[in-house]
């Protein structure tokens, strides 16, 4: 997702399983401008984590930037919701 500095990243859960997760954003084969998954995909924005560089192996692939800001603003869009029920 994003780069964090001292070779650290933000990274969002990539499964095959949607988890009948309601956030979840399926990514389909269109969905990369290079590379693939090989099979349909989900985005978790609600599975955040951070991570070392050192940690990932190999890209599989680059999502197009249509589909990447669909998962932005589905993590975007998590923080307004839980913003707006704090502030009832």
């Amino acid at each position: 997702m994003a780069a964090t500095g001292r070779d650290d990243f933000i990274l969002c859960q990539v499964t095959s399983n949607p988890y009948a997760d309601p956030t979840a954003v399926q990514l389909t084969e269109e969905d990369f401008a290079s590379g693939s998954l090989r099979r349909l995909s989900y985005a978790r924005p609600g599975k955040l984590f951070t991570g070392s560089g050192s940690l990932l192996v190999t890209a599989v692939g680059k999502l197009t930037d249509e589909a990447f800001g669909r998962v932005i603003e589905a993590i975007v869009e998590i923080f307004r919701t839980s913003l707006d029920a704090k502030t009832r």
